[in-house]
């Protein structure tokens, strides 16, 4: 009997794989929902600039959410799918009520690098496995996130 999964991948490496990308969703929908609120709440002279920013942001955190769920669903495994679940397996600390802009860009600074760190973790897994989807997927985001990240930096003069 085969252990390859439905795309031919080595369903133990795929177990494990999933767990992360799974972990991975997980901090995606607790950042999704820190910008929005930061989106909502934001005040005082930025506010035009980061209120949109924020926006831009959470719909492409969301766009992000959407494809490693079903990159999990791809490869034969569930998506986490409830936020209590999120709230457990999240490394991404949940923020409430933050209406300074600086705060918020600053939590978006640190969540970024948290993402960039566990997106090398499975680039690398996936590689070891040759799972082209998820490396290819990880890959486009750190290149993106990088540059995000030196943005970012760059608005609170680091």
């Amino acid at each position: 009997m085969s252990n390859h999964n439905l795309i031919g991948l080595n369903q133990d490496g795929v177990t494990k794989l999933t767990g992360l990308l799974n972990k991975l969703l997980a901090n995606y929908q607790i950042l999704y929902m820190n910008t929005r609120g930061f989106h909502w709440n934001v005040r005082g002279d930025n506010f035009f600039e980061l209120h949109a920013k924020f926006e831009e942001t959470y719909n492409d955190l969301l766009t992000k959410v959407d494809e490693i769920a079903e990159r999990i669903l791809t490869l034969s495994e569930r998506p986490l799918h409830s936020f209590s679940a999120y709230i457990e397996r999240a490394s991404i600390n949940e923020e409430r009520d933050i209406t300074d802009g600086k705060q918020g860009i600053a939590h978006l600074l640190s969540s970024y690098q948290e993402l960039i760190k566990e997106q090398r973790e499975i680039l690398s897994l996936a590689g070891e496995i040759e799972d082209e989807g998820t490396a290819s997927l990880m890959s486009d985001y750190i290149k993106e996130q990088e540059k995000t990240i030196w943005m970012l930096g760059a608005y609170l003069n680091k």
